[in-house]
């Protein structure tokens, strides 16, 4: 999929180190600000328990986990949006991002120093959104006017899409996000060409000393409450303990998690909410040469699902072959899906559920 999650943050608050312990591509890291003059791209697994336990129940040559793309974006400034620190080069870069991830600052470090002299989470958020608010509110006045024109020669489309256009900039201009505009969904329609940077879904990610990457801190708690109206995902973990996680065998690093507290390392978890942020989910194809996750977007047809494994499958589609994962693993192999009728045949309408494992017959 070309789907891509963007890491956003004011600088210094360990956004390139949580990028390398989920990225195979590796980018310095630094105690200086903006260090960085470019985004660094990489593609992540997906860790999904369910893919190798597949494995028990179907042995294979190979298996292949589902991908994500992340993005680590340079730390943004007081200004970014008038070409301050890495201004507007990387605000383009979260415009072309489907979701965000924002990582906040929420330890102290004297060695570390802060761009704004004190740590304080909650300001920072206020510092981006007010960044990419003001970014938004540019898009949208330029379309208002452009669209004001259209409505001198009569264009009803063009009134109303003003009408609209009107409600985001109040909006912004009362320093909230565009995504809390007071909107009906049908007439979205009249920013889906802006790309606007304050309606992408956004999960918050609290940064912790490694003490703190279980039960969190004080300034875990602030951002919560900042947050308790928003329905905002939010994530604890301490980077550096990732990075030393990272840096293991596995076979050593159960007994890392359990001396730190805990059941996994936090970038699994980070992963996982950025696949689900994106509204991906995963479906399985298995076999003795290849079990494979396949990653598609919630609510995709069987045609659909085929095409992202072939495009000939998609366009020679006749039937989907589906079996749930809990009947897979509750029977033990697709002979027993069988004759347990457990086995489903799906035409072009059937809409591929998470965990569905699929085989897909066609012709071209």
């Amino acid at each position: 999929m070309a789907l891509q999650c963007g890491i956003i943050g004011i600088a210094n608050v360990g956004k390139s180190t949580l990028f390398n312990c989920m990225s195979s591509t590796k980018v310095e890291t630094s105690s200086f600000a903006f260090t960085s003059n470019k985004s660094n791209i990489g593609v992540v697994d997906v860790p999904d328990p369910r893919l190798y336990r597949l494995e028990e129940f179907q042995a294979t040559e190979k298996t292949i986990p589902a991908t994500v793309g992340i993005v680590d974006i340079p730390g943004l400034a007081k200004g970014a949006n008038k070409g301050e620190g890495v201004g507007n080069q990387f605000l383009a870069d979260i415009r072309s991002s489907d979701a965000l991830i924002h990582v906040l600052r929420c330890f102290d470090d004297e060695e570390l120093s802060h761009i704004e002299g004190s740590v304080d989470p909650v300001r920072d958020i206020e510092t981006i959104n007010l960044e990419l608010q003001v970014k938004d509110l540019e898009s949208v006045e330029k379309k208002i006017i452009r669209l004001g024109k259209l409505m001198k020669t009569g264009d009803k489309d063009a009134k109303r899409g003003v009408e609209v256009l009107e409600t985001y900039r109040d909006t912004l201009e009362n320093f909230q996000n565009a995504s809390s505009a007071a909107v009906a969904e049908n007439d979205t329609k009249y920013i889906d060409d802006l790309s606007l940077l304050t309606v992408k879904p956004v999960l918050f990610v609290c940064n912790v000393e490694d003490e703190a990457a279980v039960n969190g801190n004080e300034y875990v708690k602030k951002v919560k409450d900042f947050l308790k109206d928003e329905n905002a995902e939010i994530l604890v973990l301490a980077a550096r303990l990732e990075a030393d996680i990272a840096e293991l065998d596995k076979g050593d690093r159960k007994d890392f998690l359990e001396d730190a507290g805990l059941e996994e390392p936090g970038v699994g978890k980070l992963v996982r909410s950025a696949y689900s942020l994106l509204n991906l989910m995963s479906f399985f194809t298995v076999g003795p040469k290849e079990n494979r996750a396949w990653t598609i977007r919630k609510g995709m047809t069987a045609p659909k699902a085929a095409g992202v494994i072939h495009s000939d499958l998609e366009r020679g589609f006749i039937r989907a072959e589906v079996i749930k994962y809990d009947d897979f693993v509750s029977l033990g192999s697709e002979n027993a899906c069988k004759e347990a009728g457990k086995l489903g045949v799906e035409g072009k309408n059937y809409v591929v559920g998470d965990g569905d494992i699929l085989h897909i017959r066609f012709n071209v």
